[in-house]
């Protein structure tokens, strides 16, 4: 399942909603440093991909914007673990 996803720059957040549940992947900005520090998937919502394509769509924001990113979430850190092409987007 790959939905809409927006970038809510207002709540600092990349937002989707599916089933009429809010799922987001929440961040801080620090100057060009992207802190993502939540993700949220309703459990009812879990293992469909939601989750992994809110982080797509930060990081890929993030890459577009010159940010490097600091990943406070453990969901985050995992998902790029897993998918190395976003290794160098890590903030030092």
């Amino acid at each position: 399942m790959k939905p809409p996803i927006t970038h809510n720059s207002a709540a600092s957040r990349f937002e989707a909603t599916v089933d009429g549940r809010l799922c987001v992947a929440e961040y801080r900005l620090h100057g060009a440093v992207m802190t993502m520090t939540h993700t949220l998937v309703p459990p009812p919502l879990e293992g469909h991909g939601i989750a992994a394509a809110l982080v797509a769509a930060a990081l890929g924001h993030a890459r577009a914007a010159g940010w490097r990113v600091r990943p406070a979430c453990s969901y985050v850190a995992r998902y790029m673990q897993r998918h190395r092409d976003t290794l160098d987007l890590l903030a030092t």
